[in-house]
């Protein structure tokens, strides 16, 4: 007897349909899958024959073949095991024949007792059961509260394989799972591992990472070990504006499919902060492989992206953020195909003057050469220099500053100014798909940077005198943009681009 059940493919972060077909036949005992799986795949005969025994039903042994379609797409993971199941099942006719479950998804990774496992990849799968106007989805118990995420869609968690055919039968219900409302309100009530408030001094780097977190600006800073880079980067999240719920959803939607998503709490309500090390390889930082996954820039989608000892990244790996950094998207290809993956994130990198981090410290002598100290330096490439907004001393602090006991300003104040300049974008953006000033092209810089002309002045003798190029040009009136929206002005004044112009590095580039 012939069956089909449907379920579901991710590609990429979008899921693709992929119907289950089943046919039993007299002949030699066999069980074949066809339609380009991969080894997990493979192996689900085994583990579907163990779990339809265990669960107390009748395993046919004839001839079974099983043909997951579209054949030219490749199936991985173990999510088509219950899929698996139940279309033998149904064509062995244990589920009885007028049962329609043409409108309905399974997904699922069977253990051998019959108990569904954790599957990653629900969010986008389900959402694609929307899409396709299929209204019921089976899924394992553990994933139903990230499945009713996506609205419209009647959620059915599955316990066991057992459990699912006395439902199927109608022996015994399964009751479908409610959503609680609260779990699509993004909270403001986060609470952050880092505060502001803890960090003595840096009154200039606090106000830069302030600008940046505005703006969505990317930050470079440069200074001794020790003088508070790293704690003023981990400190960022605390001051970044809250997500809207449809950017909650896209982050967690790559969480899902990277399998990095909690059980418990399947919505990401906080900002991502990414800080992989240094040795981390090409495909590990801008994602790829065999069969592509997201990487740490595509983790850090609509979060801070911490890049901490920059020079000791390797530069094959730095160069490939450059693409991102400025189309906020990464490409993928491969024989088998091409994805694409969000890559809107917020740079923040970290790294010290020189080999040994005291050239020019006022305190402690610098043991570098000046060769060393040019050729750590030239490990960041000029065109990636140019692609960061920002570029910040961080002094050594001073014992005053370190004992002082005054109050400082917390991280809630900082994000209060930095959530309404945000507002201010928002609106001005109404209708676009931008979201911040950093997302801005040259045509949205011509049309909402407009510049009094003293500001205009200024800006034509820092483009001659620190040679900046027409990408440096348009990030300096888009750093004065987010300026002039801290200070609630509709202009940009000349102080605006007196303060964007002072975040260009030094050196003319």
């Amino acid at each position: 007897m012939l069956a089909m059940v449907r379920s579901c493919a991710v590609v990429g972060l979008e899921g693709a349909l992929v119907e289950v077909e089943i046919d039993i036949s007299n002949g030699l005992t066999s069980f074949t899958i066809v339609g380009l799986p991969d080894a997990a795949v493979s192996e689900a005969r085994e583990r579907v024959r163990s779990a339809i025994k265990n669960s107390g039903c009748a395993f046919p042994y004839k001839r079974i073949i099983v043909n997951l379609a579209p054949a030219d797409l490749r199936k991985e993971g173990p999510a088509y095991d219950l899929p698996i199941a139940i279309g033998i099942l149904r064509a062995n006719e244990t589920i009885n024949p007028d049962v329609v479950l043409e409108d309905s998804l399974f997904l699922g990774e069977l253990s051998l007792d019959g108990s569904v496992r954790h599957t990653n990849g629900i969010l986008p799968m389900v959402a694609l059961a929307r899409e396709r106007r299929v209204n019921n989805v089976y899924v394992p118990a553990v994933d139903a509260m990230e499945a009713t995420l996506v609205e419209g869609i009647t959620v059915y968690p599955v316990e066991s394989l057992g459990k699912l055919v006395a439902h199927l039968n109608g022996a015994e219900k399964i009751e479908p799972y409610t959503c609680d409302p609260s779990l699509l309100e993004c909270d403001d009530e986060v609470v952050y591992a880092h505060d502001l408030a803890a960090i003595r001094g840096q009154e200039h780097v606090k106000r830069a990472l302030e600008v940046a977190a505005s703006g969505g600006h990317n930050l470079l800073m440069s200074g001794p070990p020790g003088s508070g880079k790293t704690l003023l980067a981990r400190s960022t999240p605390s001051i970044l504006p809250r997500m809207v719920i449809e950017e909650a959803l896209d982050v967690t939607k790559i969480y899902s499919v990277s399998g990095q998503l909690s059980v418990d709490v399947p919505l990401v309500r906080q900002r991502p902060f990414r800080a992989p090390h240094h040795t981390i390889s090409h495909a590990g930082l801008v994602g790829g492989g065999r069969l592509p996954r997201p990487g740490e820039i595509s983790l850090a989608h609509r979060g801070v992206l911490f890049l901490d000892e920059l020079p000791e990244f390797g530069q094959n790996v730095l160069e490939v953020l450059r693409q991102p950094l400025e189309d906020k998207v990464v490409t993928i290809s491969r024989a088998q195909g091409t994805v694409t993956y969000p890559a809107n994130f917020m740079l923040v990198a970290a790294m010290n003057p020189c080999p040994c981090g005291f050239y020019m410290d006022p305190v402690k002598e610098c043991c570098c050469s000046n060769i060393a100290i040019a050729r750590y330096q030239k490990r960041i490439s000029g065109p990636l220099l140019d692609r960061i907004d920002i570029h910040v001393e961080v002094p050594r602090i001073d014992y005053e500053k370190l004992a002082d006991k005054r109050q400082v300003e917390s991280s809630a104040v900082v994000r209060a100014r930095v959530q309404a300049a945000r507002e201010r974008q928002l609106q001005r953006f109404a209708g676009t798909r931008l979201t911040c000033n950093a997302e801005m092209g040259p045509a949205e810089v011509r049309d909402f940077c407009m510049v009094e002309a003293t500001g205009e002045k200024l800006l034509r003798a820092a483009m001659q005198q620190l040679h900046l190029s027409a990408r440096a040009f348009h990030r300096v009136l888009k750093l004065a943009r987010t300026i002039a929206d801290l200070a609630q002005s509709e202009k940009i004044a000349a102080n605006h681009v007196a303060e964007a112009i002072q975040y260009r590095p030094r050196i003319g580039r």
